[in-house]
Parts: C-alpha cells; structure tokens; sequence
C-alpha cells in the first residue's frame, strides 16, 4: 500500500477527539477538494510502497488501543479489507475517514464519514466536473450507515454551508446527534474566527462541533 505517512499522535478531529491514536494515512484520493489539507495524498501523491506487515510493526510500536485509518481517500487503497481486517486481530478499535463515494466490507469501529459540499468543488479546474459530480454519492452513505457505528462531519465554511448539510441529513434520515460541523481552515485564527459562529448554530439546531485539535496544539503541518 502506498502510505503518505504512519504517525502517533491524538485525534483532532470528531467524537473521539483527543484520543491517543495511531494514524495510517494512505495515498491516492478519487476527489480534489479545493482546501484539501492533505494535498500530498490527493492533487500530488506521494509516499512509501509499504508492506502490511511493514505497517503493522509500526502500529504496534506505540502504546494506543485507536488506530485511524485515513488519506486521502482510504477506502480506494489497494489492501484496504485485508489491513483491516488485520487491525481488528490485533484487537485495536478501527476509525476509517472516508468521504463515502466508495464501498469495501472493511471491519471498522467508527465509519467517520465527510461528505463534501459544495465549496469543495476546485473551479476552473479539469478536476471540476469529476469532482462535483462523485462528491455526493446517497447509496454508498446510506449503505455505510446502515453496516457501521457511524459519524457524519462536515466541513464548514460559511453560514450558508448549512442548508446543503440540512437537505443531505433530512435526504439520509441521519441522527442530528451523529452529525458534527468542524471549520474549514489550517490557520488557528481563522478556526476560532469560524468556531464562534459555528458553535453558535450547533446550539441551536441540535448538531456536535469539532474543533481541529492537532491545528490548535501544533499548527498546520504534517504528523500530528
């Protein structure tokens, strides 16, 4: 499997945050998001061909119960049922981040499922058309709910986002206490700028906030 990086750190991101977790950050993604913070595995992947016993090693050489498997686009990784699969012998609690385009049995613990709204979509770009047009895919998220103990994050950018999120969770039949708005943004001013008004309509409509912890403690950079 092509992995952009292995890390230990905590989770930033969701219900689980600030869990020690052991991060495997695959290569390669299927979408091309406009913000992407990771475009390392997306616009210009890179990484190592590692082996799953090579990425096994290095999940046992830290001390957590949590394993994050994440991207890119995970569920697109070649292998990504077997290390699983793998994962769950090792008795670890599985978190896969997808953006719910695609499908695979995988045995997971918590499915983190981002759709991507609109603002994702790069403009002028020949990633346009691809990219708005797989975002959205209702069969593969209703699927995924329906198998797995599931979170829906959103990524949110402006006020307005919200009527994209109410119209996908009333489409999905989804739990508003399953769904969490997270600003949009690698700088932490920016996050606590959007954090204040975010917080404010999680309040009133019943959804969870995120922060993004890993920006707040160490900046945006890799392998944390």
């Amino acid at each position: 499997m092509k992995i952009a990086e292995l890390f230990y750190s905590l989770q930033g991101e969701g219900s689980l945050v600030g869990v020690p977790s052991v991060f495997i950050r695959t290569s390669g993604c299927n979408l091309r998001c406009a913000w992407c913070d990771t475009p390392y595995t997306s616009w210009q992947p890179e990484g190592a061909e590692l082996t799953l016993h090579q990425i096994l090693d290095e999940v046992r050489a830290h001390p957590a119960r949590h394993v994050v498997v994440t991207g890119g686009e995970p569920m697109i990784a070649p292998d990504i049922v077997p290390l699983t699969e793998r994962l769950r012998a090792l008795g670890l609690h599985i978190t896969i981040e997808t953006a719910g385009t695609v499908f695979h049995p995988v045995a997971c613990d918590l499915m983190s499922i981002s759709p991507k709204l609109s603002h994702s979509t790069p403009r002028g770009d020949p990633w346009t058309g691809r990219h708005d047009r797989l975002r959205i895919q209702p069969e593969v998220l209703a699927r995924l709910m329906a198998r797995y103990d599931h979170q829906l994050k959103f990524v949110i950018e402006k006020p307005a986002d919200l009527d994209e999120v109410r119209a996908l969770v009333d489409l999905l039949q989804a739990s508003r206490e399953r769904v969490i708005l997270m600003p949009e943004g690698t700088d932490a001013d920016v996050l606590r700028d959007r954090a204040l008004w975010l917080a404010e309509i999680c309040k009133e409509e019943g959804f969870r906030f995120s922060p993004r912890l890993h920006v707040d403690l160490w900046g945006h950079r890799r392998g944390v």
